[in-house]
């Protein structure tokens, strides 16, 4: 009853008030190219500190919690991930705008990431202490395997050809190892530059990759950018809910996944976003339309990663290691006000640790109505605006993106030269999607990798260390599994086309 009550706490009118407006600036802030969660957070950490600390926390997870669902705004109106997490959405989310299902598209999004963010906030409620010793587990070899096996499943994803997301994906690892190296300190591929010293900032890729290829498809057609729908529809909620209740196990299944991938610091929403959208397209009988609009893709990556955020503060709040970046930021404003993590969390702060949980459930919840008004002017804007403000308009935002991460001039030329590099590859099929994903989890992969080594460099059997351990194994067969999946499932195909033709001639 005592841990009720500090729930309860979170209803307060102050820490209502903080959800909604944490909330609707999240959303807004997720929702523009180079603006994410993470720099959310970070930028409103100082207005927190005259706060209470449970308020303060509520504050930021509301932001938090909004900033990830705002980035599928951009993702499906502007085939642009608003935040790494929200790569995959553009895959069928775009797609079902382009075709005049903008409006229908957004309400999944919202309808999904309240349910995934539900899911993550009661686990975090609920399993804390018993699923952070998973997190215990997991050694620098099982986080090679981990990258290996994120860069698997988006290289096999890719729409086309396999050996292409492969290459995209080798890109994206050789971009990754520019600058100081992350075990060492060697200097690698600045070409005597001081500015690529600190590597490809990610956010900064992600934007040129995304951003301009699509900047330059806008001005190089003539046509409408997204189909405008027949008739006001409104937000469509009841097909929303209706889409939703036939995919209720998709949902379940893509929201355990991004709790359970959120546990192990470092992965994030991109992983479990990525394997939710696997293990969907696996499941589906309509597997051949996943990247062309259909609304179980929307479900299963925005699902999973919501439930990233509550997921995520299992390992930050029992073990001190933040699960994603901005449970990095959050736990830092938790120092600062002088609250240490582990067992106390759940003792002597339990009143602070168990009203932020309430205030994170109360902010998801708000996040359906707001989320569903933003993003019903967000489709009618989008769609209204000429070409000829909506090209500048984002080019705009994304020079400032990109400048305000680092406040570092060169980013911007680095965005824009990828953006180039990117629409040329995209040209010879080679999509941004690997490329991204390489960057993102290389850093992850050559750490892990380097301490395996000297691991087993100190023991005497390099092998055991990456070999030996059963966890380990069961992240390669499952790499294994999902790299070969793609090939037979052509070669099966190319069989039944086979079948049936002869059946027919016959």
């Amino acid at each position: 009853m005592e841990t009720l009550g500090f729930m309860l706490a979170a209803l307060s009118p102050f820490n209502l008030l903080l959800a909604v407006a944490g909330v609707a600036a999240g959303i807004i802030i997720g929702s523009l190219p180079g603006l994410s969660a993470t720099m959310a957070v970070a930028v409103l950490v100082p207005v927190t500190f005259g706060m209470p600390t449970e308020s303060a926390l509520i504050l930021l997870g509301a932001i938090y919690t909004g900033a990830i669902y705002g980035g599928s705004y951009a993702a499906i109106l502007v085939n642009t991930p608003g935040t790494p997490s929200a790569i995959a959405t553009t895959f069928d989310g775009y797609p079902m705008a382009r075709r005049g299902d903008g409006d229908l598209a957004v309400t999944l999004s919202t309808l999904s990431s309240v349910i995934g963010g539900l899911v993550g906030g009661l686990a975090l409620f609920c399993l804390a202490p018993l699923l952070a010793l998973v997190a215990l587990k997991f050694g620098p070899v099982e986080y090679f395997w981990l990258a290996i096996f994120g860069l698997t499943l988006i290289s096999s994803l890719s729409e086309g050809s396999t050996l292409k997301g492969f290459i995209g994906a080798g890109i994206g690892l050789l971009l990754s190892t520019v600058g100081v190296a992350v075990v060492g300190g060697d200097t690698r591929y600045t070409f005597g530059s001081q500015f690529l010293l600190g590597g490809v900032e990610t956010i900064s890729a992600l934007i040129g990759l995304y951003c301009i290829p699509v900047l330059i498809e806008l001005v190089a057609t003539p046509s409408e950018h997204l189909k405008p729908p027949e008739a006001s529809r409104g937000v469509r909620f009841r097909e929303g809910v209706t889409l939703m209740f036939k995919g209720k196990w998709n949902a379940l299944r893509s929201a355990i996944i991004g709790t359970i991938v959120a546990i192990l610091p470092g992965a994030g929403g991109s992983i479990a976003s990525l394997v939710s959208y696997s293990e969907a397209r696996r499941a589906s009988p309509r597997s051949e339309q996943f990247g062309k609009g259909e609304p179980d893709g929307i479900i299963a990556t925005e699902t999973a990663n919501n439930a990233t955020v509550g997921g995520g503060f299992i390992p930050t709040f029992v073990l001190g290691i933040p699960g994603t970046p901005p449970d990095a930021v959050i736990l830092g404003a938790l120092l600062v006000q002088g609250f240490r993590t582990g067992p106390e969390m759940f003792t002597t702060n339990a009143s602070v640790t168990y009203t932020f949980m309430g205030g994170l459930l109360v902010a998801t919840v708000l996040m359906l109505p707001i989320g569903l008004l933003i993003g019903r002017y967000a489709f009618k804007s989008i769609v209204s605006v000429p070409k000829a403000i909506l090209v500048p308009t984002i080019a705009f935002m994304t020079v400032i993106g990109t400048y305000a991460i680092r406040n570092n001039p060169f980013d911007v030329v680095v965005m824009v030269v990828l953006g180039v590099a990117g629409w040329l590859l995209a040209r010879w099929g080679i999509k941004p999607s690997p490329i991204v994903l390489g960057l993102i989890l290389g850093p992850i992969a050559e750490q892990g990798f380097v301490q395996g080594y000297l691991m087993g460099n100190a023991t005497g059997s390099v092998a055991g260390v990456f070999f030996g351990r059963p966890l380990s194994l069961g992240i390669i067969a499952l790499t294994v599994l999902f790299a070969l999946y793609p090939l037979w499932s052509a070669r099966r195909k190319r069989t039944h086309g086979e079948v049936v033709a002869h059946e027919q001639s016959t």
